[in-house]
């Protein structure tokens, strides 16, 4: 199994006096992918997100960055708003990368949870499910074709036109990011194409007739079992003790859930609620290297088997400091555990 860290570029403390300026929190994330890559990290992902407390806007750009700094670990998207970016230039910046990187490239492609991009790009939200159907259509045509003739409804057709650059590998990979809609599950199975599911919150196992679904769909169209991959993305973080883990993740990851929920018509977040999402069956990762080891095994189990899990710290706003200790703890420590 691969252990992979996603970042939102998240601005930490925005509004307090310690804030950092955005060109420091930017180098403090690049060290934190250098420091992934030397903890035996497998990937590393950075988000698109179009919102103040966010720096990910152009999320290739920063990967870029990264790959000048590293060696080994693979660099993705997580995801790209495929429903708000034009295909052809989302190709060719990440087969740029491929480049850049020698062949660690990858994408994650999905809609996004927040609605941000829409507007800024001048898309209309109600035809959500039609953007993305048709410009991941597009965008599996350029990967794998270098010459496409297309035509659509929200973009100027192309005839016999080739895309360039081409990446390093011969197929740059392209993971489906989903949530909970079964016909997404059902999509990248028909197509083909590994699966990152999101899961921040309930309870990991009630996801297994989803995943069920999507390994049928692959199967029935005719792709072998090592081609149908699942990845879990999740909330979590690592430190030395479970107590100091929950001390520690706890006041930002509420102040971010109650923040969101403002916009989404949640309940504010409790240390029960939180507390209730630590349990052996629960969403949330946050604890000692042993307890996370033996969850995301348990996680695995539940689902049929995982190819890939990725910690996603920012809900937390953490330190600099205390991202940079989990993330040895999940290289040095969980990974080894879960070798066993």
């Amino acid at each position: 199994m691969e252990l992979g860290i996603d970042s939102f570029a998240a601005k930490f403390n925005i509004d307090g006096p310690d804030a950092p300026t955005d060109a420091t929190a930017i180098a403090q994330l690049l060290e934190r992918i250098e420091y992934a890559d030397q903890s035996g990290i497998d990937v590393f992902g950075i988000g698109e997100h179009h919102r103040r407390e966010f720096l990910d806007s152009a999320p290739s750009n920063i990967l870029a960055a990264a790959a000048g700094r590293t060696k080994n670990i693979r660099l993705t998207s997580a995801v790209t708003v495929l429903s708000a970016a034009d295909p052809v230039r989302a190709f060719q910046d990440f087969a740029t990368l491929d480049l850049i990187s020698q062949g660690r490239a990858e994408m994650v492609v999905g809609r996004g949870s927040f609605t941000d991009a829409f507007p800024l790009f001048g898309y209309k939200l109600q035809d959500y499910d039609q953007l993305f159907t048709e410009k991941l259509d597009l965008l599996l045509q350029i990967r794998d074709h270098e010459k496409v003739t297309w035509s659509g409804q929200f973009r100027p057709a192309l005839v016999n036109q080739s895309i360039y650059p081409r990446p390093v590998q011969e197929k740059l990979p392209i993971w489906l990011g989903v949530g909970g809609t079964p016909q997404s599950f059902a999509r990248a199975g028909m197509l083909g194409l590994p699966l990152m599911v999101a899961i921040i919150g309930g309870q990991t196992h009630q996801f297994r007739p989803l995943v069920d679904l999507y390994r049928k769909a692959g199967k029935e169209a005719g792709f072998s079992e090592d081609q149908l991959k699942v990845g879990i993305h999740s909330l979590g973080y690592v430190a030395e003790g479970s107590q100091q883990a929950e001390d520690e993740f706890y006041p930002g990851y509420a102040k971010s859930m109650t923040n969101i929920g403002k916009e989404r018509g949640w309940p504010p977040m409790t240390r029960d609620r939180f507390e209730s999402q630590l349990g052996p069956q629960g969403a949330l990762l946050v604890g000692s290297p042993e307890e996370i080891a033996a969850k995301i095994l348990r996680h695995s189990e539940a689902l049929g088997g995982v190819s890939r899990f990725t910690f996603q710290m920012d809900t937390g706003n953490l330190s600099h400091e205390q991202q940079l200790k989990s993330i040895n703890l999940i290289g040095t420590a969980v990974a080894p555990l879960l070798k066993k």
